[in-house]
């Protein structure tokens, strides 16, 4: 990464299955400064049972089942293409989210510099075996991890052939909105002291605040949902 706080622009599925919403996540992501924009890359039928219930969060839709909030949302290949394709016409740095394998194999075709591991496959050993195997800068968010699956996340990394160098981790609190007495700041400089590798913040909070004292703790990466 560099010196500077390489920042993330979080439009997840924020697109509500709409390409053209998508874009304008895109162009607002440039318009803010950010350095890269990204999207989730997952095939539902991979990733969820068709009766999966619903996180609290996601109780407030319409859907019924995660299933069926995760299929509406879903990418299909063609439309990441464009949307990759679309960002770099714009010039911002194009990234996604990973969460299975037949989807990571998109990366034969849009060629990403960066890979992110969201936090639900910290535990994907299969997956972290995979993207070792690209040998691309990889960014791994930690919310709800326990120290000891970071410690084998980053192994399972290192042990496929990923430089440690080329490894960064995410302090990050899995609820939405994350407040702000569930946020330890300080955990950045332990992380950082801990692995000696680039430590970020994956923010869910409400407000930039958040964001501005992980920059003070050391962060170097800063992911923030649009």
């Amino acid at each position: 990464m560099k010196s500077k706080t390489f920042i993330i622009a979080e439009a997840g599925v924020n697109h509500n299955g709409s390409i053209v919403m998508a874009k304008k996540l895109i162009d607002v992501a440039k318009k803010s400064g950010a350095d890269a924009v990204k999207f989730q890359a997952y095939i539902a039928d991979e990733i969820c049972m068709k009766d999966s219930e619903m996180s609290k969060y996601q109780k407030k839709t319409k859907f019924k089942t995660q299933y069926a909030l995760l299929k509406k949302y879903e990418l299909e290949k063609e439309q990441i293409k464009d949307l990759c394709n679309y960002a770099r016409k714009k010039k911002i740095i194009f990234l996604l989210s990973f969460f299975d394998i037949k989807s990571l194999n998109l990366n034969k075709d849009i060629k990403l510099n960066i890979i992110k591991i969201p936090s639900g496959e910290i535990t994907n050993y299969l997956l972290l075996k995979k993207v070792a195997k690209l040998r691309k800068k990889t960014i791994i968010s930690t919310g709800m991890a326990s120290n000891k699956e970071i410690n084998i996340a980053i192994n399972q990394l290192k042990k496929n052939g990923l430089s440690k160098k080329k490894i960064s981790i995410l302090y990050c609190i899995s609820s939405y909105p994350t407040i702000a007495d569930e946020i330890y700041l300080p955990k950045i400089q332990k992380l950082k002291e801990k692995y000696k590798i680039d430590i970020g913040f994956s923010d869910h909070s409400e407000g930039i605040e958040a964001s501005v004292g992980a920059v003070i703790y050391g962060a170097k990466i800063v992911e923030k949902h649009l």
